[in-house]
């Protein structure tokens, strides 16, 4: 192997990946497909030069590849955000040649939109965070079915009895003020939810198992206004908080700073950033919203703007982001 600096780019799919190397000048010394394998990767690229870095566009399987490549054959990797990215592949002639050559490119000129490479344990990690809310929007939706078809009938519960309570779902399945089909739909809606009760269950069990022993999290529920929940989708999300260099990365993050807009001599807000994880974003407005409800401090600040005409849903993002940078220096210490 020769001394010449080369950066990689690597253009992911299931069955194979495009590896392209440049060397300093730009200039390309191998662009083709191989097998999607970090050895096969690596007798590609090696024979022509020792790799500087190398760069993946974000997606299914490629943190696992990176984290192999990192492991096994020492390389420098890292993780190219897909939507910058998905911006800058926008050629009429698109093709895995082009797009493997654009990021090692944008690799070399250090230009490559990173994302953090987490861990394999906080991958993991979001999988279960992820398919426990798969389950609750699952629930959710059997719900607002049940409800819907009630309305339709005009079924009336009595007034005495809280939707989803026991006796509420006693009147639902006894009730003879619905037709026959829909009788059906309604026991066959109900049943699911009673699986997906119990599964939503064993798998917070398996959240509580693989998080027994996290310090960040144990840090976290001894946080004003944070349940199990929270912490869990904190953790997975976020990680490891002293990879931000302040609290207001850490808010722009997780999607609760207001969007510049401004142009020329028009200065405005875009409303909150877009390029968010819409779990994590969703979980700390709702934990926005019970700190409004719990905490003194939290409360004045939301009458202070309420007095000034701000709307509930800036309120609630506000006391949202200022949490989290709060949260911020709690927390960077923890690893």
């Amino acid at each position: 192997m020769n001394n010449v600096s080369l950066f990689v780019g690597i253009d992911y799919a299931s069955d194979f990946v495009q590896v392209c190397a440049v060397d300093q000048a730009g200039d390309v010394r191998v662009n083709k497909r191989v097998d999607n394998d970090w050895r096969a990767i690596v007798r590609a690229v090696e024979v022509h030069g020792r790799v500087a870095g190398a760069g993946i566009e974000a997606c299914t399987g490629a943190a696992d590849l990176g984290q192999e490549l990192i492991d096994q054959a020492g390389w420098k990797i890292d993780l190219a955000h897909p939507a910058y990215v998905a911006k800058l592949k926008g050629s009429p002639d698109k093709t895995d040649y082009s797009d493997g050559r654009l990021l090692a490119d944008l690799t070399r000129v250090g230009y490559l939109p990173r994302v953090w490479l987490a861990p394999a344990a906080l991958r993991q990690l979001r999988q279960l965070v992820n398919y426990r809310q798969q389950l609750v929007d699952q629930r959710r939706s059997c719900k607002l079915r049940v409800g819907a078809i009630l309305r339709e009938h005009r079924v009336q519960p009595p007034e005495k009895l809280s939707r989803w309570c026991k006796g509420w779902i006693s009147f639902v399945r006894t009730t003879d003020q619905l037709p026959e089909a829909m009788r059906w739909i309604v026991d066959q809606t109900l049943e699911q939810i009673e699986y997906l009760n119990k599964t939503i269950l064993s798998a917070e069990q398996r959240l509580c198992k693989a998080t027994e022993q996290d310090a960040v999290v144990k840090k976290l529920m001894e946080q004003e206004g944070i349940g199990q929940v929270t912490a869990w989708v904190l953790r997975a999300f976020v990680g490891r908080f002293d990879r931000f260099g302040t609290g207001k990365q850490l808010g722009r993050y997780c999607g609760l700073s207001p969007r510049n807009a401004s142009s020329g001599n028009r200065q405005a807000d875009g409303g909150l950033i877009k390029m968010s994880n819409k779990i994590l974003r969703a979980t700390l407005i709702q934990a926005a919203h019970r700190l409004i409800r719990t905490s003194r401090r939290w409360s004045t600040l939301a009458g202070s703007m309420r007095s000034r005409g701000k709307p509930v849903c800036v309120i609630v993002a506000a006391v949202a982001n200022r949490w989290v940078r709060r949260l911020f220096h709690e927390l960077k210490g923890t690893i």
